[in-house]
């Protein structure tokens, strides 16, 4: 969005600041200025020369030798532009002036150029005679000049004036970055507002005034709205007898410096009122329309339209089209049809100002690949009580141009339009939210500025009545923004957030899954991050049986291919990937872990968003086996407060992994995930040729269990005593089996359990193993005598005895 400051002023007349002023009380009241321009920068000393007489050079024939009257002087300049004659105002730099760049419209030097006295080809020339290009313009946006040559002004402009300030260039353009809720300032009025309640100046709006003859516009045009959900407000009105011609030079040089080239009044028109409201319009000619109607509705599957570009445009039935009776003549809200457009031979006008849906217009332009100012406005969402008031100023204008004559009467098709909002007036609540103790009077000034009105309601209370163009306030947090950025965002005091933020922490669930990191990284795993899209191969990858609950998984509609179509149900896939790549490029005793989410449907077709689960996967090749493995599983248990042992169930039975080397974790009786070695046929389809070896923990089960809290007690006064276990296990029976023995009965007074053999041999009876443990007691409050330990022995070894276990002789 742009706007010169000249058109700002025009409604805040009062308005006095530099540029740079304007700039930074603009952007803090929250209108972000992104930068401006001066138009008149590196114009000097250039004012108004009439042409006195012509003589040709003497030593040159494409040279002529002119006297020029600047006021003041007469003065002599050499030129080469022969599109000047006697009597012509042109405008003149002077010795020692500057201007913007040169003849030939290339790049503006950043400097300008320095014009000084001198001679040329023998004959003094003091001072230039300037195109529009080296007075920094271009010829598109001054329709009047040459296509080459030195500009000419009207025979009406005074000699020696400002020739800078005759054409406009006094002036400074500014580009704001305006969010998409502040539809409102998508327009110069918009932004003349905010700047009038920035300074705290009178805001001017132009007098609208609903001009016309006695004739009835419905005697011209009808109008039906047969989609009015994508079309809630239609206004259009009639001026016939129009003269087409160029538009005042005032009206030229706004456009110009909003970078929109001035074409003729008429469609300059349409263009400053877009601008000045923010409200797109369009001008049809009504003598091309059929049957003199308008039919507002949908196209149809495989319809093709030519724009006023000249391009064919292809359209469903999602597109909204203005149309006559028989024929489409405009897209709406997007740019009008070739076959109703304004020629120089029109006669009558019908303008057209609605309202159309933000969104369809803003599918609809990014559907038939044509995006314009008009759709870039519409799209997000105007306001129907802003057509009405549009239209009628574009008729205003048009009678005051003398482009032509206005039929008395709207056609107006609009759905009810809601009231004006009335929120409640609650300053203790905007103070609280601000940290402020702002006083209602400096609230009052402000609403005043934004042209919100206060209310009494019938309860006593105080209400605010919003404007219609103030769609983006709807509750206390917006009225206090308002309140504050005109208060001033410097004046707020530095105050603490109040709340349980302020402790400034992470999460319980987030502080286990940063010790999960920790201890990966301590046990040497590099985490990985792994797609959540996943290929439906993966199961025959990892042998995952058909129809196992694993293979119901979540379908994306619109995915980047068949390899990312589905959401992963397990975690395994990515991790194997991942140390795939790494063998096959030779790296050694890789380490890889990963925390992340997998979906699993509640049900199949998704009737609701599937159950995400985070999942603690651990992965690995080269030096180390199962037991490695198990080892940073049970880091981790430590770590996060698990102390009991876990239990290792051999019978898991998961496909993937190597029978005879897989165990699920059990944690008090709940499942906290699985680990072991990968089988041999899926590492040989993954094409990693050495054992691997995976854990996969469910953060969700374990996190129930764990715990920060810490209890530490003091070195021990007493002496332990420590007894050997050397047993004959039949070889079924796991060493897990015969702890959870030994720790169940060894009371209080045991106080570790440790195995430090395992032995088969010719020593041993067929069927058996030889098992041995180290077995530590030790009593808090006393030194243990040998009938206490006896005593916890004898329970021991009854419960081993119960097991088929004998003690080794």
């Amino acid at each position: 969005m742009n706007t010169a400051l000249s058109w700002i002023k025009a409604y805040v007349p009062e308005l006095e600041c530099t540029d740079q002023e304007y700039c930074d009380a603009m952007t803090l009241s929250g209108t972000k200025v992104e930068g401006f321009e001066r138009k008149d920068k590196n114009l000097e000393k250039i004012v108004v020369g009439q042409i006195i007489s012509i003589d040709s050079h003497p030593d040159a024939n494409k040279l002529i030798v002119c006297q020029v009257d600047i006021g003041a002087e007469q003065i002599q300049i050499v030129t080469g532009a022969h599109n000047v004659k006697v009597g012509d105002k042109v405008p003149v730099v002077l010795d020692g002036g500057k201007v913007a760049g040169g003849h030939d419209g290339g790049p503006l030097p950043e400097e300008g150029i320095r014009i000084k006295a001198g001679k040329l080809r023998g004959i003094p020339s003091n001072g230039m005679m300037c195109s529009v290009e080296e007075l920094g313009c271009d010829r598109n946006m001054y329709p009047d000049a040459p296509e080459e040559g030195i500009y000419i002004f009207p025979d009406s402009v005074e000699v020696g004036a400002d020739a800078v300030e005759l054409m406009g260039l006094h002036d400074t353009v500014f580009e704001y970055e305006i969010t998409s809720n502040r539809v409102d300032c998508y327009s110069v009025l918009g932004v003349a507002r905010e700047a009038a309640a920035t300074f705290r100046k009178p805001f001017i709006a132009p007098e609208v005034k609903a001009v016309g003859n006695d004739e009835d516009v419905h005697d011209y045009i009808s109008v039906e709205v047969q989609d009015a959900d994508l079309c809630p407000r239609y206004c259009a009105r009639v001026c016939k007898n129009i003269k087409i011609g160029p538009s005042p030079k005032w009206m030229q040089q706004r456009l110009a410096a909003s970078g929109i080239r001035p074409i003729n009044n008429l469609v300059d028109i349409t263009n400053y009122v877009m601008e000045e409201y923010g409200q797109p319009m369009h001008a049809f000619d009504l003598d091309t329309i059929a049957g003199h109607k308008i039919i507002v509705r949908r196209a149809k599957d495989g319809d093709e339209f030519q724009t006023l570009d000249g391009q064919m445009r292809k359209l469903d039935s999602e597109v909204l089209m203005i149309c006559d009776a028989e024929k489409e003549i405009g897209i709406a809200g997007i740019m009008g049809g070739e076959n109703s457009k304004i020629t120089d031979q029109v006669h009558t006008v019908l303008f057209e100002a609605a309202t159309f849906q933000g969104p369809n217009i803003r599918k609809s332009a990014k559907r038939i690949g044509l995006r314009t100012d008009a759709s870039g406005k519409f799209e997000k969402g105007l306001e129907p009580h802003n057509a009405e008031e549009a239209i009628h100023r574009a008729c205003q204008l048009i009678e005051e141009l003398g482009c032509g004559e206005v039929v008395g009467g709207m056609v107006d098709i609009a759905e009810p339009m809601s009231e004006r909002k009335v929120l409640p007036f609650r300053p203790d609540q905007y103070n609280k939210l601000l940290g402020t103790q702002i006083s209602e009077e400096e609230m009052f000034a402000i609403f005043e500025s934004l042209e919100i009105e206060i209310t009494k309601n019938s309860d006593g209370s105080m209400g605010l009545v919003i404007p219609y163009f103030r769609q983006d306030l709807n509750c206390d947090a917006d009225i206090a923004e308002e309140v504050v950025r005109f208060y001033g965002y410097d004046k707020v005091p530095t105050t603490l957030p109040l709340g349980e933020a302020t402790t400034g922490k992470l999460s319980y669930k987030l502080r286990i899954e940063q010790k999960a990191s920790d201890i990966a990284e301590y046990c040497g795993f590099s985490q990985g991050m792994i797609y959540s899209f996943e290929s439906p191969k993966v199961f025959d990858k990892l042998r995952i049986p058909e129809g196992d609950v694993l293979r119901g998984t979540v379908t994306i509609s619109n995915p980047l291919g068949e390899d990312f179509s589905i959401m992963r149900t397990l975690p395994l896939n990515g991790i194997l990937e991942s140390l795939a790549v790494n063998y096959n490029r030779r790296n050694k005793n890789v380490k890889l872990y990963e925390l992340g989410n997998i979906y699993l449907p509640k049900a199949l077709p998704l009737t609701e968003l599937p159950e995400e689960r985070m999942q603690f996967t651990l992965g690995f090749y080269g030096e180390g086996d199962f037991y490695t493995m198990k080892g940073a599983a049970e880091e981790f248990f430590m770590a996060v407060g698990m102390h009991k042992k876990p239990v290792y169930d051999p019978h898991s039975e998961k496909p993937f992994l190597h029978p005879g080397r897989q165990a699920e974790i059990k944690y008090e009786g709940v499942c906290v995930g699985y680990l072991g070695e990968v089988h041999p046929d899926v590492t040989d389809n993954y094409g990693i040729g050495t054992k691997t070896y995976v854990a996969v923990l469910d953060m969700p089960n374990i996190i129930p269990f764990t715990t920060f809290d810490r209890k530490y007690e003091g070195i021990a006064k007493y002496p332990a005593v420590s007894r050997d276990l050397s047993m004959v296990v039949p070889k079924e029976i796991l060493v897990g089996d015969i702890e959870q023995i030994i720790l169940q009965r060894g009371g209080k007074l045991l106080e570790s359990c440790e195995l430090f053999d395992i032995y088969e041999g010719v020593q041993i009876k067929q069927g058996f193993k030889s098992v041995a443990y180290s077995v530590t007691f030790r009593a808090k409050d006393r030194t243990l005598e040998e009938n206490d330990i006896n005593g916890v022995m004898k329970k021991i070894l009854n419960g081993l005895e119960q097991m088929g276990i004998e003690l080794r002789q």
